[in-house]
């Protein structure tokens, strides 16, 4: 159901220390640093991201769910587009993620960042 999830925080390095040790016994570890963002991986597909917040006020949240297919991609983005969601990504690959990585992305009501993701091969 879910692929990953990211939180934005205040400082990324503090929270990146506290995660590391809590997240340790789960044997899910920093795998990717790109000095803003920080992606923890663990033994079973999915991840979780750490990121600077964008906004004082509030925080964006975001979600990606799992889809089975790029066809289950687009029908997420149909759906989006039918009920008046703001769309952020048209459903696309994304080979700055992975060479298969094919999603949408879409906001929420209270404006978060949800996205459905496939990472099958395909077109």
């Amino acid at each position: 159901m879910i692929d990953h999830v990211s939180l934005q925080v205040n400082d990324v390095p503090v929270s990146t220390a506290f995660y590391e040790a809590v997240l340790a016994p789960l044997e899910i570890r920093p795998g990717y640093r790109d000095g803003a963002a920080v992606g923890f991986f663990g033994p079973e597909p999915g991840s979780f991201w750490l990121g600077p917040a964008q906004r004082p006020e509030d925080r964006e949240l975001h979600i990606a769910f799992r889809a089975r297919s790029r066809d289950e991609v687009h029908a997420f983005h149909r759906a989006a587009v039918e009920i008046g969601a703001e769309v952020l990504h048209a459903p696309r690959v994304f080979p700055e993620y992975d060479a298969n990585y094919y999603a949408a992305f879409i906001r929420d009501p209270d404006g978060h960042n949800i996205e459905a993701v496939c990472r099958q091969a395909g077109g």
